[in-house]
């Protein structure tokens, strides 16, 4: 059984290829935003999210927090063209991948993730 990966981006296009590009290997669902993100999560078994970290609303923190308190709690994997969002988050190895990225890049973090 493949993987599920939560992809949350309130940019459609980039969350359209985001899961195009994933969807051979796992089990993708997607969000628009953080606020549909955080119903996933509650209703699905999620492996990993990947989610971008500026959104209206509820921000990519705020879903990270919130995936931490899921049983089992799924890797999360910030995604951000914004560098500056992210000086004080102390963030551990390999949850960070800045825009733009290649797909391959996200697809090899997603595995890593899933396999740490």
């Amino acid at each position: 059984m493949k993987p599920t990966v939560l992809v949350v981006d309130d940019d459609d296009d980039v969350r359209a290829v985001t899961v195009a590009g994933l969807r051979d290997r796992f089990h993708v669902l997607e969000a628009e935003n953080g606020r549909r993100a955080l119903e996933l999560l509650e209703h699905e078994p999620i492996d990993v999210v990947v989610t971008d970290v500026i959104m209206p609303g509820i921000s990519g923190f705020h879903v990270m927090r919130s995936a931490k308190r899921c049983r089992p709690a799924p890797k999360v994997l910030l995604v951000s063209g914004f560098a500056s969002a992210l000086v004080d988050a102390q963030l551990p190895p390999g949850s960070f991948l800045p825009k733009p990225f290649r797909l391959a890049e996200l697809e090899r973090a997603v595995e890593r993730l899933i396999e740490s």
